[in-house]
């Protein structure tokens, strides 16, 4: 199979270093325990969760990337020793029907169950809740926030969010949606 290969869900774990900065570690989700993923975030100043099932995946994906290998991180920055954990999540969690079979319904319950088991540990956690991802340019402007309306934004302000996250102790404890805006990244994260 090829490292990349596009069918199988992998995680990008941004272990940030001291002093080192930033290297992508990709392993396969599907085939991985916690010791496996342990032995990679071991050292590390932070994991960023932000795998998922994809938009073309079923039900069975949807537990077993969005939801199961978010626990799985948080289980294993625990044995690894790594308090600060960043989780790449969904607007529209909250609420969602429970008896749904909407695909895009068992998305966001994995993605809501994930922030749940998130929220209950002993981590230095951030939720962050983008929107509609999209492939647009970045502007560096964002509207953060609980009442954040539904919206847009594209990958590279997602990314530059998260990044910022990881150098704003203010952060820790929090979840917030996340869309295009006016404001620029820092200043947004102040106001949370």
């Amino acid at each position: 199979m090829d490292a990349f290969d596009s069918s199988v869900p992998r995680l990008v774990t941004y272990l940030i270093s001291r002093g080192v900065g930033a290297r992508a570690v990709v392993l396969d989700l599907e085939t991985s325990n916690v010791d496996d993923l342990a032995s990679v975030v071991e050292g590390a100043d932070a994991v960023v969760f932000a795998a998922g099932a994809g938009p073309n995946s079923g039900p069975e994906r949807k537990e077993s990337v969005d939801k199961n290998a978010a626990a799985l991180l948080a289980d294993a920055a625990e044995q690894a020793g790594v308090r600060r954990y960043v989780l790449v999540s969904s607007m529209g969690t909250e609420p969602v029907d429970p008896d749904s079979d909407d695909v895009m319904a068992i998305y966001l319950r994995a993605k809501a169950a994930a922030d749940e088991d998130l929220r209950g540990r002993d981590l230095d956690w951030t939720i962050v809740r983008p929107g509609r991802l999209t492939d647009a340019e970045g502007s560096g402007q964002v509207l953060a926030g609980s009442g954040v309306e539904y919206g847009e934004i594209p990958r590279a302000d997602v990314a530059a969010t998260l990044q910022a996250v990881l150098h704003s102790p203010e952060t820790i404890g929090k979840q917030f949606s996340l869309v295009g805006g006016t404001e620029q990244i820092r200043e947004a994260l102040l106001s949370l």
